[in-house]
Formats: C-alpha cells, sequence, structure tokens
C-alpha cells in the first residue's frame, strides 16, 4: 500500500480540502471509495486496536473502514476531511455544503489517472448518512454507496427520541468534530432581541437549570454549538429537514446497500429501514446485532466481507451473486439463525395485542371492567446507578417458542400530576432465571402525544413534533409510541415483558434530559381503557 498525506483537493468555490490518499502497490487504475465526514482524517490513523468504541478515550470516530482490507483488494481509498475540520480550508457548516464538496471530491477522484472511473463511498454513521446526501446530488463518478449505520430523520433518530431532547448524545459528539468554527446556526436564525427571549427561556426551565452542562449554555454558545442549536431547537422543523437524508431519498437513482444491527434503537437502526422502504433504487438491507450497546467495533472492521461483494459487484462489474439473493437478510435474535426475507414488514405477520391488564399482567384477553390502575413516581435527582421507577406488564410462561419480527407500538391510556412528562418504554425478554434482555425500545414526550393520522400505521404510530400540547393534570389521555424494529424469538418458558418508565439511566452516550418536577404517571386498564401492546406475530 502506497499512502499520499495532505493532498490538497479545490472545491468549486476554491476552498482547498485535505486528504490522504491510499493506493494499492501496484500498477493500474482501480474503482476508489471515499470516506469524508465531520471527524478527521487523522483521527483514523490512531492507534486503536479493534474494540467496542470507548468514550473515555474518544474512539467514537474511528469509522472510515479498514484501508489495508480494500486497498489489498484492489481498491483506493481516499480519505477526507470536511471543510473546516481537521486542516481543511474555510467554515464547517452546513449538510448541504459537505454534500456539494463530496460531489466535488467524487468528481475530482474519478478523473484521476489512477481511478478507474467507479467511485463508491466507505463509512459508517456520519460517514455514511453523508452518502445519502452526496447521492441525491448524481455526481456522474459515483455507481454506487453502502449505508453502514446511517440515521435518517436528524430529529427522531438523533437529537430528540419523541420529543425527548438526547443530551448525552449532542453533549459528546460535538467533541469529536476537529473544527475551529464555533458559531451556533441558531445566532443567525433570529434577531438580537428574539435570541435573549429564548435564552430566558431556556434560563428559567428547571429541566434546563438542574444540567450545568445545558445552563451554561445560555450564556457561552460557542462552547457547544452543536449542543446549543439541537436545544434551542426543541421541535421538527426546516432545521433538521436539512440535515436529514429521508428529504433526499425520493432524488437517489443508485443502488444502495443499507445495513444496521437491531440493539441501535436509538440512532441507526430505524434509518435502515426508512431507507430501505422508501429508495427506488437497487437496494439491498441487512440487520445484524452486536455485543455492545455502542455499536460495531471501533476501527470500524466488521461485515468488510459484506462491502467488498457490494462494490465488486457495482464497481468492478464482477458477479458475487449478491443480487441474485432476496433483499432483506435478518439475524433473528434468541435462537441466532439467519433468514432472508422479501418485505417489510413480512406479509404473514399476524398482528397480535396483548392488553395491559391489573395487577401487572399483559395478556391477549381483555381486561376485564373492574381492574385498578397502576402507578409510580419519577425521582428527579436519581444517581446513574439507582434503579429506574416504573411498572411493568408480563406474560404468562411462553407454552411455545413465539417470534416477533416486524415493528411494534404500544397504545396505553394515562394521567400525570404535572403538565408534562416523559415516557419510556423496553419490550422485554424474562428467562427462566428472572434475568431480562431488552428487546427494543420506544420514547415520547407527553405534550408530543399529538398524531399525524395520515402518517400514522397501527404499527408505527408518527408524531409531527411540530408544538407541544400540555397535559391537563389529572386528565386521562392515549400515548400512542412507536417502538423500533425488531426479530427475537421468545423461547418456551420464557416471558415477554413491557416496561413503562418516566425516566432512564446512561447508556452508552445515550441519556435523555431528566424531568425535574416529581411526576405521578398512572396507566389506565379496563373496559374503558383499552391499553395494548401491538406485536408483529410470525406464525410458525
Amino acid at each position: 500500500m502506497k499512502i499520499e498525506e495532505n493532498v490538497r483537493i479545490a472545491m468549486r468555490d476554491g476552498v482547498r480540502v485535505y486528504a490522504d490518499i491510499y493506493h494499492p502497490d501496484a500498477k493500474g487504475k482501480f474503482p476508489a471509495l471515499l470516506s469524508v465526514s465531520a471527524y478527521g482524517k487523522d483521527m483514523q490513523r490512531l492507534p486503536c486496536p479493534p474494540r467496542p468504541s470507548d468514550y473515555a478515550r474518544g474512539t467514537g470516530g474511528h469509522e472510515a473502514g479498514m484501508s489495508d482490507y480494500f486497498v489489498a483488494r484492489g481498491y483506493v481509498h481516499v480519505i477526507a476531511e470536511a471543510r473546516g475540520t481537521g486542516y481543511s480550508e474555510g467554515e464547517f457548516g452546513s449538510t448541504s455544503q459537505r454534500a456539494q464538496d463530496g460531489y466535488d471530491l467524487i468528481e475530482w477522484i474519478g478523473q484521476q489517472p489512477w481511478c478507474n472511473g467507479n467511485v463508491g463511498m466507505l463509512g459508517m454513521s456520519g460517514f455514511a448518512v453523508i452518502q445519502y446526501h452526496i447521492a441525491a446530488l448524481h455526481p456522474p463518478h459515483l455507481k454506487a454507496i453502502f449505508a453502514f449505520e446511517a440515521e435518517s430523520d436528524r430529529y427522531r433518530h438523533g437529537f430528540y427520541h419523541g420529543g425527548i431532547f438526547n443530551f448525552y448524545f449532542s453533549f459528546h459528539l460535538w467533541n469529536l468534530i476537529p473544527t475551529r468554527h464555533n458559531k451556533p446556526a441558531i445566532l443567525r436564525e433570529f434577531s438580537k432581541e428574539e435570541l435573549e427571549q429564548k435564552l430566558q427561556e431556556l434560563r428559567n426551565n428547571e429541566d434546563i437549570k438542574c444540567l450545568p452542562y445545558l445552563y451554561i449554555l445560555t450564556i457561552t454558545p460557542e462552547k457547544n454549538p452543536m449542543l446549543f442549536d439541537a436545544l434551542m431547537h426543541p421541535y421538527d422543523g426546516p432545521f433538521y429537514w436539512e440535515m436529514s437524508a429521508y428529504k433526499k431519498f425520493d432524488q437517489i437513482e443508485i443502488p444502495c446497500y443499507c445495513l444496521s444491527r437491531w440493539n441501535g434503537w436509538a440512532i441507526h437502526l430505524p434509518g435502515a429501514f426508512d431507507a430501505y422502504l422508501n429508495l427506488n433504487a437497487p437496494k439491498k438491507l441487512m440487520i445484524t446485532t452486536t455485543d455492545n450497546i455502542g455499536g460495531f467495533d471501533r476501527p470500524w472492521h466488521e461485515h468488510h466481507d459484506v462491502v467488498l461483494r457490494w462494490y465488486d459487484h457495482w464497481l468492478k462489474g464482477i458477479d458475487t451473486g449478491l443480487m441474485d439473493e432476496p433483499p432483506i437478510k435478518i439475524l433473528v435474535q434468541g435462537i441466532n439463525e439467519w433468514r432472508y426475507e422479501y418485505e417489510w414488514p413480512l406479509a404473514r405477520t399476524k398482528w397480535t395485542k396483548f392488553y395491559l391488564r391489573g395487577g401487572g399482567l399483559l395478556s391477549e384477553t381483555p381486561p376485564a371492567n373492574n381492574e385498578r390502575p397502576q402507578s409510580f413516581v419519577n425521582t428527579p435527582w436519581a444517581q446513574q446507578t439507582d434503579p429506574v421507577p416504573g411498572v411493568t406488564y408480563t406474560t404468562e410462561p411462553l407454552k411455545e417458542n413465539l417470534e416477533v419480527t416486524g415493528p411494534s407500538a404500544v397504545y396505553f391510556y394515562a394521567s400525570l400530576s404535572e403538565e408534562d412528562a416523559n415516557w419510556f418504554v423496553e419490550i422485554r425478554d424474562i428467562n427462566i432465571d428472572g434475568s431480562a434482555t431488552v428487546v427494543s425500545k420506544g420514547w415520547l414526550k407527553a405534550s408530543h402525544r399529538e398524531l399525524d393520522k395520515s402518517k400514522s400505521k397501527p404499527y408505527k404510530p408518527y408524531h409531527p413534533h411540530t408544538r407541544g400540547i400540555p397535559v391537563e393534570p389529572g386528565e386521562v389521555h392515549e400515548y400512542a409510541i412507536d417502538i423500533r424494529e425488531t426479530s427475537y424469538v421468545f423461547k418456551r418458558g420464557h416471558r415477554i415483558q413491557l416496561k413503562i418508565a418516566g425516566e432512564d439511566r446512561l447508556e452508552g452516550i445515550w441519556w435523555h434530559l431528566p424531568n425535574m418536577r416529581v411526576t405521578e404517571h398512572t396507566i389506565y386498564n379496563s373496559h374503558q381503557y383499552l391499553s395494548y401492546l401491538l406485536l408483529p406475530v410470525i406464525p410458525k
């Protein structure tokens, strides 16, 4: 392998972007793979043995892929820094600007004497998300992309889950971006008077006042502009649309492979399904899993064999057999078996309601009329090691294996003692020994309960998240929460459990802005208030 370091490449406006180029040590022309993100190229060369992301060390950005693997197999690997990051000139800015620069990089690569004119893209997470935006611009030399772990909705998959601010993710992310640019975008969005009014609203917010990391941003927004901008945009809208790949799916015409993991609830899993279901181009979907909640190893090296089969087909014209396989490949958890499918959700799905019953029972039989509700109170100043208050609903031990594959949803009636609160839901597998495995998750802020019925499906309620509607304390409302997709076999003797809570604890880089008002949550289950979990049961 031959390496060219710090190659300066001029963009259409004259700004120069820096890149490292890894060549096969051989003569000839080769297809090229471009990796570009905001994490900088030098980080990809820093020492890091393959292992789960280490948040203390900051290895999360090692996501460009292993150059030696692809170069040894006849590819040139170009790792470029986004403008305004690392050595690259210019100001770090919008996703649209980074996509335009990506177009220019691809066209520069495609015309180099060492390139055969065929270019793909390589990388996970941030490196993958930008692929959608670049592909939507149709650079002629870009022939295919591989979106490995790519969220598609910046609001719902990244910064806000069900309208609940995903604080710790936003806090952590900015620290990985090597930029000298520290100007929040919102400073250009409002007048000085409007900005000060919004800042004062944040300073008066009880939740914000209890988190110094957030409160100090109301004084010095430049400290973490990404976190500040997200904090100042609590509702979905143009700010997030510009960054969201789903807005570009109808413009993408080249082949795309979507790959994610079942425990990527908090960010990339829904993006993979969103892309696969809405792209109108040759496409594949693969969902696997990891042992670590933080995801695949860093440096990213896993499933490079799949990436190679994809690009050997589209960039080298080699028949790898990949396109002859069914379009969807999933790892069925619980029994740990791979399976091919042809559609999503599966056509053979038996949508089954499991009712929330008095005493914490979860059953296919509707409740009797006199069953009592369950209540719990959140703990605003809880330690991260404290148990999370909540209620659970659990089936009787299963008489036979039961497979759940697809999206799920929970519909329940509840009242609150305050004007707003958070809902966190989990589907769990309770083993015979009582141990619990989280199968999937969902979230919803109570004031964001409004549904867009035109976009909702029974198994996937859709919330517009464009405004907050306060809850009248004591008033009963129905809450509909979409639960991330899964494929899981609950074994005979195990039990299915639904947990509902009002807060969470730090998990990897996922922790949400807590509700700092002591709030009683009461969940109802009766003939009048039929609360249920809708599961995609797959018949034998």
